[in-house]
């Protein structure tokens, strides 16, 4: 057995910059856009790696790592299988959170709100894009069912393969998008002492954004 970890020891200084009220964006979109260009520069890896919290009707919650692949003013964009956990429980309970951590720059961004299906044509487009072997990764896995062994997603793999052959593979039906629309978004930058700098952004009932200082 390899030797135990001091969880409770782990600890790191976070000093490198401050949030303040005046230097924030009013728009908390054009906020994050900034601190996604910082993490993008300061060689963050997957800087568009977001974790997705949902919840069942019955409030069982999960959470996983997703890729963001879009954002603009309708709000952030990812895609994924439409038959998996994910997906069933987005569909029946379409709110959604979204974490993304990116410890080179001392930041986190959390993101609250209702989630939408992107349109057919939008996820056609970026389906189009994808690499050939992601491509072919999403016919050929049944995302969050039950597989008997690795050997038996290698063989759907290499059915899609001889099926597609020398073909470029359109979308499946079963893939597709989720924009998860904004209502409230929380800016952290680590401080000393653990005494961080957290700035929330919530609709100020007048079509802007109210910006709220919280207590770390």
């Amino acid at each position: 057995m390899p030797d135990a970890v001091d969880v409770a020891a782990l600890r790191a200084h976070y000093a490198r910059a401050a949030l303040s009220e005046d230097a924030a964006h009013p728009d908390p979109l054009v906020q994050f856009e900034a601190w996604l260009v910082e993490a993008v520069a300061a060689g963050a890896r997957e800087p568009n790696a977001m974790t997705l919290a949902t919840a069942s009707p019955d409030g069982r919650p999960s959470a996983r790592v997703v890729l963001l692949k879009g954002v603009d003013a309708r709000g952030l964009t990812f895609f994924t299988n439409l038959e998996s956990r994910k997906a069933g429980e987005l569909e029946a309970n379409p709110r959604a959170a979204l974490v993304f951590w990116w410890p080179e720059v001392e930041r986190q961004v959390r993101v609250e709100g209702r989630v939408e299906r992107v349109a057919d044509a939008e996820a056609d487009a970026y389906f189009a894009s994808r690499p050939p072997g992601s491509r072919l990764g999403a016919w050929a896995s049944p995302q969050s069912r039950p597989l008997p062994d690795r050997a038996a997603l290698d063989a759907r793999l290499a059915e899609v393969e001889a099926r597609f052959a020398g073909a470029d593979p359109p979308r499946p039906p079963f893939w597709g998008g989720f924009r998860v629309v904004p209502d409230r978004f929380e800016f952290w930058q680590g401080r000393p002492s653990r005494l961080h700098d957290r700035l929330e952004y919530a609709p100020d009932g007048a079509g802007g954004w109210a910006i709220t200082r919280l207590a770390p």
